[in-house]
């Protein structure tokens, strides 16, 4: 099967919001690793008078990871899947978490606007039909010295990685989701991991689009070898250096 791209990826995120949540419940530290790569910002103390754009924000298990970690920080959590978001607003967020509905490509046409302190993006670059220009636009929001973390099944390369990936896939995740009438979107998942970058080609592909300071940091559990975070920053003195 081929990957899902642009409005069949969306339509098919619209679908699948209403179990969203139930499946990535099941997923042994789901939550717990979103707040380790939230942390993996590096940002100092409680996030206060900064700003950080949570790309890709599904229902808001990325936006609550991030408010966690930094509840004096404002967060802009957008999302191009409508359903997704209906999702998220059902939730309750404090007065600092706003939403927006927009595809990475079309950011300042939703009112999306940098400088930002930093980026989080949650499983959102394999998603994208460009990579390359979606890091290029996350770079052009940064402020000099702001910070990245993408939090991401990214294959470490190793056969063994590839293996336990497709096995937990194809035995667990696949029925549940075809069980709940999303089994297209999760065959894309699937699918869209395998052919993706490695975690190494994908730092390379971060460090090409002007970042430094790249470093690609493993996730534990049954995730070792699968998920990664990768964090960097934009060249420059950092904003709170400025302060």
């Amino acid at each position: 099967m081929t990957v899902l791209r642009d409005h069949e990826l969306i339509a098919a995120f619209d679908r699948a919001a209403r179990g969203y949540d139930t499946l990535t419940a099941a997923n042994p530290g789901y939550h717990a690793h979103l707040r380790r790569s939230a942390r993996r910002l590096g940002l100092a103390g409680r996030g206060d008078g900064l700003r950080v754009l949570d790309l890709g924000c599904g229902t808001g298990a990325s936006t609550a990871a991030l408010a966690a970690v930094l509840p004096g920080a404002e967060i802009t959590a957008v999302d191009a899947s409508a359903g997704m978001l209906r999702r998220a607003a059902e939730k309750t967020w404090p007065a600092r978490v706003g939403f927006a509905q927009a595809a990475v490509e079309d950011l300042a046409g939703a009112g999306v606007r940098g400088p930002y302190d930093a980026v989080f993006a949650a499983y959102l670059f394999r998603n994208v039909t460009d990579p390359d220009r979606a890091l290029a636009t996350v770079h052009g929001l940064l402020a000099p010295g702001g910070r990245l973390a993408v939090h991401e099944y990214l294959l470490s390369g190793r056969a063994v990685h590839r293996m336990v990936w497709t096995a937990v896939c194809a035995g667990i995740v696949l029925p549940a989701a075809t069980l709940l009438g999303d089994g297209a979107l999760y065959r894309h998942l699937w699918r869209s991991v395998v052919d993706f970058d490695t975690a190494p080609r994908f730092a390379a592909r971060v460090r090409t689009a002007g970042f430094t300071r790249v470093r690609v940091l493993p996730l534990p559990g049954w995730q070792t070898g699968i998920a990664h975070t990768v964090v960097a920053e934009r060249a420059g003195r950092r904003t709170e250096d400025t302060r």
